[in-house]
């Protein structure tokens, strides 16, 4: 089994982070589960204080992962950007979004951001 991809911590200190225990009891699936949606870059992981956690935010209030978050995240690793690259985009405030990217996608405009995410790769 190989190792857990996490990246470096890029988000803003106030976001908060579930590490991946809390978040499988959350979800309701085993931690090699949440392991394996991290493998296959459905969740992106990252190092905070020594743990790796994924962001609160791509839960949504079901507690389940967000449905579009897996296809937003190919989307841009097929575009050429890293997970460091994808979370900062994810998290930073966007004149032209009620938000970031990160609370659009959880709401009703999901397809909006992932169109711009698209459209950055060209």
């Amino acid at each position: 089994m190989s190792a857990i991809p996490f990246c470096d911590d890029v988000l803003p200190a106030d976001e908060s982070v579930l590490p991946l225990s809390d978040a499988a009891d959350l979800i309701g699936l085993s931690v090699s589960r949440v392991h394996q949606l991290v493998r296959d870059q459905k969740l992106i992981a990252l190092r905070r204080d020594g743990v790796v956690s994924i962001p609160t935010k791509f839960l949504g209030d079901d507690g389940q992962p967000l449905k579009q978050l897996p296809g937003l995240i190919a989307v841009m690793l097929d575009g050429g950007y890293g997970h460091p690259a994808i979370l900062r985009w994810l998290y930073t405030p966007d004149d032209t979004l009620p938000g970031t990217p990160i609370d659009v996608l959880r709401g009703q405009h999901a397809r909006e951001v992932i169109r711009r995410a698209q459209a950055m790769a060209f």
